[in-house]
């Protein structure tokens, strides 16, 4: 009886399904380094009145080097061409626009009896916003910053929404030249008395890597005795000053060589544009190789 209760025992066991084999577990995934990403590049415009048309120049040869800044600050001059540039123009439609510029449309003169400056600048105002299409600051195709000094405090405000025309005319109103202009109750002066290339400010914006351009002229010997020779001499003496520490913030500096040409200077626009050219080929190679190493 025993052995026969085995014998069952054991041909119940061989009937049993046999176990199934072991599954292999795959390693776990091992997540790839995410791509290095390209810094957000920022583009600082100097201000220098009719040097500013070395501005189209360098963005010329950026566009044709595929190389676009991801945000524009302006500063006087640069206020104007960083407006045109961030409306969506490019370096062609740019250079047509310097070309046909004419500044006597810009000589809206004041009543002596006003005179805390000689232009009012309202058409300037104007004329910006002819040239942008009315868009405001915040709808431009790229971001960009306006910077004017606020007169009352003497500190720089960086204007990044509202009427573009305005905040041109304020980074541009040269203290005796043109009327302070009242935004928002407060009134506003020159951008470059705080800051001749907004370096720190594109920082502020966002910029991970800065390329200044200064046009800013260099003291020339004793002015005559003009008051607007002095002025721009003035002018001269304070941006080379505050540049000093200024442009040491930017990754690069890009400045024409626009020796001989004053601030007045509208007849020379080309030659402006060409030196604004010339100078950014000779640092494209040291820009090629700053933003390969910030990517890595």
């Amino acid at each position: 009886m025993a052995l026969g209760f085995v014998v069952v025992a054991l041909a119940a066991g061989c009937a049993q399904t046999p176990p199934a084999p072991p599954v292999p577990v795959a390693p776990p995934a091992v997540a790839q380094p995410a791509p290095p990403k390209p810094p957000r590049i920022g583009l600082a415009l100097g201000g220098g009145a009719a040097r500013g048309f070395a501005h189209v120049g360098v963005i010329q040869v950026l566009e044709e080097a595929g190389l676009k800044p991801d945000l524009v600050a302006g500063t006087s001059a640069g206020s104007l061409v960083a407006a045109l540039y961030a409306s969506g123009r490019n370096a062609a439609q740019l250079q047509q626009a310097a070309e046909a510029m004419d500044e006597a449309a810009f000589a809206d003169w004041t009543l002596p009896l006003f005179n805390r400056g000689m232009l009012r600048g309202e058409a300037l105002a104007r004329y910006v916003n002819a040239q942008v299409g009315h868009k405001l600051l915040e709808q431009m195709a790229m971001p960009i910053g306006i910077l004017a000094t606020r007169l009352d405090t003497g500190e720089g405000v960086l204007f990044q929404r509202g009427d573009t025309g305005t905040a041109v005319r304020a980074s541009s109103a040269v203290p005796a030249v043109f009327l302070p202009v009242k935004i928002a109750g407060s009134e506003y002066v020159d951008g470059g008395l705080v800051s001749p290339v907004p370096v720190r400010y594109a920082r502020q914006m966002g910029a991970d890597f800065v390329i200044a351009v200064d046009i800013s002229s260099a003291p020339e010997g004793n002015p005559s005795g003009d008051p607007l020779q002095i002025l721009l001499q003035t002018f001269a003496i304070m941006g080379k000053s505050l540049n000093r520490w200024e442009l040491k913030e930017a990754d690069l500096v890009v400045r024409p060589s626009l020796v001989g040409m004053s601030g007045a200077d509208f007849a020379s626009r080309r030659r402006a544009i060409e030196a604004g050219r010339a100078a950014m080929q000779r640092a494209l190679p040291q820009l090629r190789a700053a933003l390969a190493a910030a990517t890595k």
